[in-house]
């Protein structure tokens, strides 16, 4: 892990050779990353990613949760990847809120630029109308209502909330971002020890189930970390198309540290 000041946490799983910072790094998810910061809230948090395809680095990826009004969140997504003649940038935003526990999207952009057309997708969610418009439409879209509606991204943010508390499946009636509807089932495979560019972390290793075994997802969750999405594997027929890996973690305005933990990890 790197160095922790008052004002601003970068929680990574680096060696150090401080023992006492060391012993007090290893209870620092119980410290520093509780379920929420506050009770009922979500922990705001900076994320930054390696993109790699067999072992090589093509490319990093940047993924934000901030608070932005009462129980209203948003949670962004921005990848840049450079593949031989290839490029591709997204970003992927979700204004969501969240009450009991419970993630709802409000709406979601992806804008795509590289090789190849640029595209742009805008989806709401209407609770009001239960109804789902897309940019890319005249009408609302042929989707029958559903409360538990997720989108793009914040079906992970409800995937994390879900295993905090200890579920093992998951499943959501999902619209994507070209406004089609559809389920993603889930399924928690093992724990098991990672090796990343922070240092080695132990995940929950979360299955994504499809109709047929021809493409493969997968995603892993780092409960010390607060269950922030540490890495993601995607493959189709077995041959792997990318790998996500976290390097760098920051939790935004975390709670005052006490005393006797500020003492331990000041240097001499």
């Amino acid at each position: 892990m790197q160095f922790l000041t008052k004002n601003n946490f970068l929680h990574t799983a680096r060696t150090t050779q401080n023992k006492k910072l060391s012993a007090w790094l290893l209870c620092a998810g119980t410290l520093l990353l509780p379920t929420s910061l506050i009770a009922g809230e979500l922990t705001q948090y900076q994320a930054s990613y390696d993109i790699l395809r067999k072992g090589t680095n093509h490319g990093k990826a940047e993924r934000e949760l901030k608070k932005l009004n009462n129980n209203n969140y948003q949670v962004t997504y921005h990848s840049d990847i450079e593949w031989m003649i290839f490029s591709d940038s997204r970003q992927e935003s979700s204004t969501f809120s969240f009450m009991n526990d419970k993630v709802e999207p409000i709406d979601y952009t992806m804008i795509r630029t590289g090789t190849g057309p640029d595209k742009k997708y805008e989806i709401n969610f209407d609770r009001l109308t239960k109804t789902v418009t897309s940019n890319t439409s005249d009408y609302p879209l042929k989707c029958q209502w559903h409360d538990n509606f997720q989108d793009g991204i914040s079906y992970q943010v409800q995937v994390r909330e879900g295993l905090k508390k200890g579920k093992t499946s998951f499943s959501f009636p999902l619209v994507d971002k070209k406004g089609n509807c559809r389920d993603y089932d889930f399924e928690v495979v093992e724990t098991e020890m990672i090796s990343l560019p922070i240092g080695n972390v132990e995940a929950i290793k979360v299955k994504r189930l499809y109709d047929n075994d021809k493409r493969q997802a997968l995603a892993w969750f780092a409960p010390e970390m607060d269950y922030m999405l540490v890495r993601m594997w995607k493959g189709e027929k077995g041959v792997e198309q990318f790998e996500v890996q976290m390097k760098s973690f920051t939790v935004i305005n975390p709670p005052a540290l006490p005393e006797e933990v500020k003492n331990e990890i000041t240097p001499e």
